[in-house]
């Protein structure tokens, strides 16, 4: 179905460039970045959020303090004074 864009100058041009190099109309080069571009909004909406991107990630450390945000300043003293005494004189 024709349909009629408006592009600026440099745009023009890169569509252009981009059907040229690539052996496509310049047709198939807007309809493949649609696609693409509607891939990655629907990608982008399935994750949500940063949270949800890295949700199998939350929780799987077994090691360290569990209370290390409420006590960082005491763990940092106790960490650096350790290491001060254990310096070899």
């Amino acid at each position: 179905m024709p349909t009629r864009v408006r592009l600026d100058r440099e745009t023009e041009a890169l569509l252009r460039t981009l059907a040229h190099t690539s052996g496509r109309t310049k047709s198939e080069v807007i309809q493949e970045a649609l696609h693409r571009m509607s891939e990655e909004v629907r990608s982008t909406a399935k994750t949500g959020s940063l949270y949800h991107a890295i949700e199998d990630l939350v929780g799987i450390a077994e090691n360290g303090p569990k209370d290390l945000a409420r006590q960082h300043k005491h763990r940092y003293r106790e960490r650096t004074t350790r290491n001060i005494h254990a310096r070899p004189t």
